[in-house]
Order: C-alpha cells, then sequence, then structure tokens
C-alpha cells in the first residue's frame, strides 16, 4: 500500500491545517483540557480519512482481452440498455460503478488497447447517483480499441464532493489493461459503454474492486468472409464457372504483293505452260 502521487498536496495541507489548529487551542486555551482532548481526536480523525482516501494499493493484473476489468472501486449502481450519443451513437449495454469518499479512486483501463478518442467536458456537480450527472457533470470520455476491434466507451465524472477530475490519456496511446488513466477526488462515478450482446458478469447493487472483480466478457465479433474470386464468368446451366483453354491461333500465310505502277494488286498464279 502507498499514497498516491495526487494525494501529496492535499496531505500536506491537511497536516498544516492540523498543525495550526492544535497550536490555536495550545496558546489562547491552555487549561481546557476537554476541548483539547477533543481537536486532538478530530484532527487525528481527518488526517486518517485524508490519508486513506488516497491510497494506492498495488496490484498484480492477470491481463484477458476477453474480459472488461473494473476500472475503480465501488458499487455497480446501473445496469441498462441505453443510447450512447456522443461518440459510439448506437445502443450500449451501459453499466455504472459509484464511487463513495472511502474508496480508492485509483481509476483503472478496463481494457487493453489504443485510445480512439478523448475529451474533457465541463459541466454542473450534480450528486453521482442522479441520472444526469453522466451528460451534464464535469467528466471525461475515453474509447478504448482492442485489437479485435470492439471498443469501450468509460466516462470519469465529478460528484457533489468530487471537484477534479485527472487523467493520464490522449488519443493515440496504447494503454494496457489495470494500469492507472486517471484519478477523481473524494467521491464520484465511472460509466462503462459496453457492445451489445456482451456478458454482464456482476449484479446491480454488487460491491466491486478496480484492477480485481470482472465486470463483463466480450462477445467474440463475427468473422468476415473470404471473397472468392472465379475466373470467367458462370455457366447458367450448372452454375460452375466456365472452362477456358488457351491454344495458340495458327493464321494462314499470306500471299505475296506485286508492286506494279505505284499500286498495290494481288499476285496472280503463273500461267500453265503449253507442252
Amino acid at each position: 500500500m502507498t499514497i498516491h502521487k495526487e494525494g501529496y498536496t492535499s496531505i500536506a495541507l491537511c497536516i498544516l491545517f492540523i498543525f495550526l489548529l492544535n497550536a490555536f487551542i495550545q496558546f489562547y486555551f491552555p487549561q481546557a483540557m476537554v476541548v483539547k482532548w477533543i481537536i486532538y481526536i478530530l484532527s487525528f480523525a481527518l488526517f486518517v480519512i485524508i490519508l486513506q482516501f488516497f491510497r494506492s494499493p498495488k496490484l498484480t493484473i492477470e491481463q484477458d482481452e476477453s474480459l472488461v476489468l473494473c476500472p475503480a472501486d465501488g458499487k455497480v449502481v446501473v445496469i441498462e440498455e441505453t443510447v450512447e450519443t456522443e461518440f459510439l451513437k448506437d445502443k450500449r449495454i451501459q453499466l455504472s460503478v459509484f464511487m463513495s469518499p472511502i474508496n480508492v479512486h485509483v481509476n483503472r483501463n478496463p481494457i487493453s488497447g489504443v485510445v480512439k478518442y478523448f475529451k474533457y467536458h465541463p459541466g454542473k456537480y450534480l450528486v453521482a447517483w442522479h441520472p444526469k450527472s453522466s451528460t451534464e457533470n464535469e467528466r471525461t470520455t475515453v474509447v478504448t480499441e482492442n485489437k479485435a476491434g470492439v471498443q469501450v466507451l468509460f466516462r470519469q465524472i465529478a460528484g457533489a464532493l468530487a471537484r477534479r477530475i485527472v487523467w493520464y490519456v490522449k488519443e493515440g496511446d496504447v494503454v494496457e489493461q489495470g494500469d492507472q488513466f486517471g484519478f477523481i477526488k473524494f467521491g464520484s462515478r465511472v460509466d462503462l459503454f459496453l457492445p451489445i450482446g456482451t456478458q454482464i458478469m456482476v449484479d446491480l447493487n454488487e460491491v466491486v474492486k478496480g484492477g480485481r472483480t470482472v465486470l463483463a466478457k466480450l462477445a467474440v465479433p463475427a468473422k468476415k468472409a473470404d471473397k472468392v474470386e472465379v475466373a470467367g464468368p458462370l455457366s447458367t446451366a450448372h452454375a460452375e464457372p466456365a472452362l477456358i483453354i488457351e491454344h495458340d491461333v495458327v493464321m494462314p500465310p499470306k500471299k505475296p504483293a506485286v508492286k506494279k505502277s505505284g499500286a498495290v494488286t494481288k499476285a496472280k498464279a503463273p500461267a500453265a505452260k503449253k507442252k
């Protein structure tokens, strides 16, 4: 377990605040032992909460191109068929994970592949479980395409407490399943839009773990039939390719031409001799 780099500033500010608060109580209320102990306990609790929020567990990721890993710790709050209107513009299965302030807020790539699309959207700060938070809140949209050509869209969505979204990817990046692609501070939500036919492997309200829980299994895309080229037209009688035989054509020898008075005439056969 380590502390995520996004928490360094917040932890430093928390320590400074606790120091100033305790110095104030110690200077102005040196005899108020009950008040001081209350402040000590609250200060310790605040520090632990901030510290655990920015924890970053070390994971061993088992990659599988047919599976979709959970992008964050939290609880599944939405599983439904919907229409994705920003990039894919077709029907998809939406699966949403809500992250509370006590969850790990590291965001991980659900699949390996190439980032085909990325966009940051400024917006509102509705509560993360609000139906319109997916389209009206501050958010980022990422689309990753795997080697099989399957595209998965996922969004980081800010909530009422989460006021800062951090991302580490851009269009054209090659990403690995389970690697970090971003971080959201103080509670939020992640939406995934999966192809129709994907096998969902979690239930509504199930508690899931980022990089460890398998959310779904992708359907194998249908292979295109190979084209068969047929030399020559099809026979109408048996619907089979006509047989073409190539052979040399022997042309008859040309008769010699005789030039007479500037004109070309055909040569006459020689007259028979009289006996």
